[in-house]
């Protein structure tokens, strides 16, 4: 009887857990207004002369790379080189990124200047990809509006063929995936970031992204004459490969951001969307060594809340945050000075991240087993 009695107690602890487990797609106990009174108010302030003090940094640090790579000419330190510099490219990126989100500066006409300039020089249209990257913000976690990274409903999923499938979740290819979305978006998406006329951007918006265009078109037309000038084998080992480093950490920081938690995490529909809801969803990482580097755009989710916090501000606003997101806020594993164990989450994810239902308006990914296993014969 004490046996049973036991037995019956311990069934009940287990169904209690249970019942009490966190449900992250619970709508949250508090207000988006919460959140943003208990961030200190210096948080919301940019200095424009700091910000420019992290692109004089980082451009120092670029040419100094170039100078010193060019000088010794060494295919024992270009892959050095190229790790460095293409990790250098994404930073110059992170500061283009945060003139995008006004939070460089109170200065539009600054924030536009530096902004091409630095997204020009990484081959990424400013303005296009600014108004792309707002609408990513303003719909995060919703499976039919958002933007980056978006879950393919079950019946397009099974429409898509079996290379995009194999571009898609094979790594290292979705690594690369970046110049693609600049062209054609992503599966069930059409439109160009360098089109004024494309589906991404409204009519008043066109001017906008017609100068994007013609600075990223003048880079490239720089790019093309170093090559005849300097050869192309010089141009890719000083800039080619960076380049598709830093696509390769753009790839890797912005998938992880909304994948590859060790719990799964809600995407939402109609009306159990909100935008609080869906700023929840998002997942900070710690990058070791690399979060000052790249100007902590790792602590991501009151950046995606209030992107116009400066990302100087980003960690103090978070530490000030979390009481009042509690659960709701899911502490990043701590790093060593390199964030191996990210690539774990990674391709976990790519695993078992690969498509949601067609029908709910709170669904979870599900997996495909049977991913890889042949080629359909159409293809």
């Amino acid at each position: 009887m004490g046996s049973l009695g036991i037995s019956e107690i311990y069934d009940k602890s287990s169904f209690n857990e249970m019942e009490f487990e966190f449900d992250p797609s619970a709508p949250p106990p508090f207000r988006l207004a919460e959140i943003r009174n208990a961030i200190p108010k210096h948080c919301w302030v940019k200095d424009p002369f700091r910000s420019l003090s992290y692109v004089v940094r980082d451009v120092v640090f670029v040419a100094t790379l170039i100078v010193i790579a060019i000088h010794l000419d060494s295919w024992l330190f270009y892959p050095v080189y190229w790790a460095i510099q293409g990790t250098m490219f994404w930073a110059i990126f992170v500061l283009g990124h945060d003139c995008g989100h006004g939070s460089f500066s109170d200065s539009q006409l600054l924030n536009n200047v530096v902004g091409h300039i630095l997204h020009s020089a990484i081959l990424v249209p400013y303005h296009g990809w600014r108004i792309s990257h707002k609408t990513h913000h303003q719909n995060h976690g919703n499976v039919e509006t958002d933007e980056s990274w978006v879950p393919m409903p079950e019946k397009l999923y099974n429409k898509v063929g079996y290379s995009t499938k194999f571009l898609r979740y094979k790594i290292p290819f979705p690594l690369l995936a970046y110049p693609v979305y600049l062209m054609k978006r992503s599966p069930g998406k059409s439109g160009s970031h360098f089109n004024p006329y494309s589906d991404l951007f409204q009519p008043h918006e066109r001017k906008y992204v017609v100068t994007s265009t013609l600075c990223w078109t003048v880079m490239a037309a720089l790019l093309v004459y170093l090559c005849t000038a300097f050869g192309s084998l010089q141009m890719f080992k000083i800039y080619g490969a960076p380049y598709l480093i830093f696509v390769m950490w753009l790839d890797f920081v912005t998938y992880l951001h909304h994948h590859g938690y060790e719990k799964k995490l809600p995407w939402y529909r109609g009306k159990e969307w909100s935008y609080l809801r869906g700023g929840l969803t998002t997942v900070d990482r710690d990058y070791g060594l690399f979060n000052n580097i790249h100007h902590d755009i790792g602590t991501h989710v009151i950046h995606h809340l209030f992107p116009q916090i400066p990302h100087y501000h980003l960690r103090e606003a978070t530490k000030a945050a979390k009481p009042v997101l509690g659960k709701y806020y899911r502490e990043p594993k701590k790093s060593g000075p390199i964030p191996f164990h990210l690539v774990k989450d990674l391709t976990r994810s790519m695993k078992q991240d690969h498509y949601v239902s067609d029908s709910g308006e709170i669904v979870f990914y599900q997996t495909d087993p049977h991913i890889f296993r042949s080629a359909p014969k159409d293809e």
